[in-house]
């Protein structure tokens, strides 16, 4: 069985008063992949910045 059916399975099992805590969850775990996903793109601009503030980089991007 998949992790993904197993899951669903579970959540079958769960009285329906708990549905609302599980939607909940879900939320937060969709928010916490987001946040980590932001921090690492920021995270990942000053290193690139280096490389992309530059005269050279000025001069090909000038156009667009």
């Amino acid at each position: 069985m998949t992790e993904r059916a197993v899951v669903l399975q579970e959540i079958d099992d769960l009285p329906p008063q708990y549905w609302g805590e599980v939607v909940d969850f879900v939320g937060y775990l969709k928010q916490k992949t987001l946040k980590q996903a932001t921090e690492t793109m920021l995270l990942c601009e000053s290193v690139l910045a280096k490389d992309w503030d530059t005269p050279e980089e000025d001069e090909v991007w000038k156009d667009l």
